[in-house]
């Protein structure tokens, strides 16, 4: 149908549909009570405000309707415009609209009352007027009735539906943002979650966005022209004006009709579709989830997933129990499609309650009954294409099908095997060798070892994949916290409340099964205050994850090297963090029931909980000791540049001093606020080290201070840090102390240490940055060299 014939059709049913009873009341005064069952119509007859039960919902609302007889085609069958009460439903008929002595519109009912506008106290003659723009206002009026002021409008508190005139934007005076936000369903208006705002933020306003869950899912592209970049010209510009308004209080995007139209709106349902009156407008994100078309933000599915899988109606009941994600979610059916497509398991989803707020999915081994009852269910069968091959065993000869049968006996047996193989790999991960305490024992005495230490360390929890996605959010985005060497990491809350960080294994790390079954072995026997203490790890095929306790303030580089926040780290903060690390190291290589050489030690690896108290995590790189060695070598130099020892970096040679020398670089960047492998001081090419080595020779240790420490510290406690520090990063192993005695000298005032000798890597050029940097992994956590 041509523009032309669609506007006259609409001022056809405009004008015989439309109810016109002028003696209709517009007008709610103070005192006046608008009943359930009573309504206001608007001047014209075009809008009518009452309460209401949307689709086939028992929950009563006040809601902005247009005035139109029942029948009349609109899209999803919505006359619905504004609704007030949208996320306070009232469970019976007993509502009460009404101005009360405060001036305020408020809902009263047998359970409660709501307030739906400010207090307006100063107004003498209060009125609430529905205009005939469909705009309900709170006002002050004068004796002939017409607006003094007004206080309050319906039209700064839009819901799911733009009307012409109302705006999309902000108000840079009240800070307010109009946004549309989309129902729940059809029969709950409830704030769903697709919303359409003007722009990213309330700096940028030029272009349309769709956020769904809290993330970008659809885009206009910029307003260029009077249209959008990503939006077709309108097919009815000559009958709808678009336009974008900026001045100094306010930014934002509205519409206007022209006169020979008479109904329209535009509406975001609950599958991010936005709407016109009758039809599809020509913007939107309702094909987002179906392919990729201009403005839509790509989704990631699973790789179980394709972008054309589908799901098919069914009425009936399950015969199981499913996964019910309840109330407290505020689901949509297009949500809970989302929920069940990123669960490879899933095959079914369903709303599962009459407001349509829950949602259940479920997995193979249910079975499904087709009913038509009162009690049956609309539920969603995955359907995906049938393998073409089938079509050809039926019109094949048999020779053809005795093929097929091949191959399928085939493929069956390699499936087997392959899922035998990885349950026995999976198996000896989850064991995690907790008998081999030295790399001597005898197999019998690992075997006595490992059935002691299990029964100890039965804390250690194996959590589900599912348990760990749903945690995280299905590991969104807004969850992630950062990536290291290991893969990414991601803030997890789990189903008992407790808050927890999750390694991810990433594909592309260059650790492996290896060092995360390292991991494992050793935190499951360590237990101390300075260690980072594992809640439990999720292996699942090839998901392999690790779960460790919160730390609210990340990782002391996080914090030490930020310009803008390391003044959070005052002397008093930056002593207990250096005191924590040493009664750590002190731990691992003495007390612990192993003797361990962390191999790894640096800022990063530092995690600070919500008291600042230092926590050594990452024990993927750490060797276990027997208790007749003192040294080790490999042919596999791990370690990040900067914090590795000279014998290491450059034979191979590994022991406890190693860590020594890597807490010895720490505790200086700790004192001077400055990272070692960035450092370089003037013409002589000296880093950190050298620096810190000049000005004690020079009696010049205060100038190694960090400037953000001001002249709030103890000057005998920095002294004595940097003297430590230098003697912990001697250049020889002999000379450096053990972390006893570091830990005896940090926390006795009285102790003199001995001089210390020239430190190793006392200027950049000593070891080749080039060399190291070249097998460092994302450039972040772990470097390797060859040994010499």
């Amino acid at each position: 149908m041509s523009s032309k014939g669609r506007t006259i059709l609409l001022s056809l049913i405009y004008f015989l549909l439309i109810r016109h009873t002028h003696s209709e009341t517009d007008i709610l005064v103070q005192g006046q009570k608008l009943r359930d069952g009573e309504h206001l119509a608007s001047s014209g007859g075009t809008f009518r405000l009452e309460f209401f039960s949307p689709g086939s919902s028992r929950n009563r609302y006040v809601g902005i309707s247009f005035n139109i007889a029942d029948g009349v085609l609109l899209v999803a069958n919505k006359k619905v415009v504004w609704v007030a009460n949208r996320d306070n439903p009232i469970a019976d008929k007993s509502g009460i609209l009404m101005i009360d002595e405060l001036g305020r519109l408020t809902i009263s009912h047998s359970g409660g009352s709501l307030i739906v506008s400010n207090s307006v106290q100063a107004a003498k003659n209060a009125s609430a007027m529905l205009l005939e723009s469909g705009n309900f206002i709170l006002r002050e009026q004068n004796s002939d009735g017409s607006t003094r002021q007004v206080f309050w409008q319906s039209f700064d508190y839009p819901t799911d539906t733009l009307l012409p005139g109302m705006k999309l934007g902000i108000s840079k005076k009240t800070t307010d943002i109009w946004s549309l936000t989309s129902w729940i369903s059809e029969n709950n208006p409830a704030k769903g979650t697709f919303t359409l705002t003007a722009g990213f933020n309330m700096d940028d306003e030029s272009m349309l966005v769709i956020w769904w869950q809290g993330n970008t899912y659809w885009i206009s592209g910029n307003w260029q022209n009077g249209h959008f970049e990503f939006v077709p010209r309108f097919s009815n510009e000559r009958d709808i004006s678009f336009s974008y308004i900026s001045n100094e209080n306010e930014k934002y995007y509205t519409y206007y009709l022209n006169e020979n139209r008479t109904l329209s709106r535009y509406m975001i349902d609950f599958t991010g579709a936005i709407l016109e009156m009758t039809g599809l407008a020509p913007f939107g994100a309702s094909a987002c989830s179906y392919g990729s078309y201009p403005g839509c933000v790509k989704q990631q599915l699973p790789a179980c997933r394709k972008p054309n899988d589908q799901f098919e109606q069914r009425k009936g009941a399950m015969s199981g129990e499913g996964f019910k994600f309840d109330g407290n979610y505020n689901m949509s059916l297009f949500d809970c499609r989302a929920k069940c497509l990123n669960n490879c398991s899933c095959i079914a989803y369903a709303a599962t309650d009459y407001n349509d707020t829950s949602c259940t999915i479920w997995s193979k081994g249910v079975n499904f009954k087709e009913s038509n009852n009162s009690y049956s269910l609309n539920v969603y069968f995955l359907v995906q294409e049938k393998a073409k091959w089938w079509i050809w065993v039926v019109l094949s000869v048999t020779g053809i099908v005795v093929l097929l049968v091949l191959c399928f006996l085939y493929n069956f047996i390699q499936r087997k095997c392959k899922q035998k193989g990885e349950r026995k790999a999976e198996q000896e991960i989850l064991q995690c060798e907790l008998g081999a305490s030295t790399s001597h024992a005898s197999i019998s005495r690992k075997r006595k070892l490992f059935e002691k230490d299990r029964k100890k360390s039965s804390a250690l929890e194996f959590f589900s994949f599912e348990s760990i996605a749903e945690a995280t959010n299905n590991f969104a985005t807004t969850s992630k916290l950062g990536e290291g060497g290991f893969g990414p990491v991601y803030k997890g809350i789990l189903a008992n409340g407790q808050e927890v960080a999750i390694k991810r294994l990433s594909e592309r790390s260059g650790q492996g099964v290896v060092e995360f079954k390292n991991e494992i072995i050793l935190i499951a026997k360590l237990q101390h205050t300075n260690l980072v203490r594992l809640v439990g790890c999720c292996i699942q095929r090839e998901e392999k994850m690790l779960i460790y306790e919160y730390m609210h303030n990340k990782s002391l580089d996080f914090l030490l090297f930020d310009p803008m926040k390391k003044d959070q780290l005052d002397w008093t903060k930056r002593f207990k963090i250096i005191e924590g690390i040493a009664q750590g190291l002190l731990y691992l290589h003495k007390y612990s029931r192993l003797r361990i050489v962390h191999r790894d030690l640096k800022a990063s690896n530092i995690l600070l909980d919500a008291e600042m108290n230092p926590k050594i995590s990452d024990f993927g790189m750490a060797r276990i000791f027997g208790q007749d060695e003192s040294e080790a070598n490999t042919k596999r130099i791990v370690g990040t540049y900067g914090y590795m020892s000279p014998e290491y970096a450059t034979k191979g040679t590994f022991s406890m001093k190693s860590d020594v020398f890597s807490f010895g670089v720490l505790l200086l960047e700790i004192v001077s606020g400055k990272k070692n492998n960035n450092f370089c001081y003037r013409e002589e090419s000296l880093n950190l080290l050298g620096y810190a080595w000049e000005l004690w020779r020079e009696g010049k240790c205060l100038e190694f201070a960090d400037s953000a420490l001001g002249d709030s510290y103890p000057l005998n406690d920095v002294l004595r840090c940097i003297h430590i520090g230098l003697l912990c990063v001697q250049d020889s192993p002999i000379d450096r102390p053990s972390m006893s005695d570091v830990v005896f000298m940090i926390t006795n005032e009285t102790v003199s240490p001995v001089p210390p000798k020239q430190p190793a890597f006392f200027r950049n050029r000593s070891l080749s940055k080039t060399m190291l940097e070249n097998f460092s992994i994302n450039k972040v956590s772990v470097s390797e060299i060859e040994a010499r």
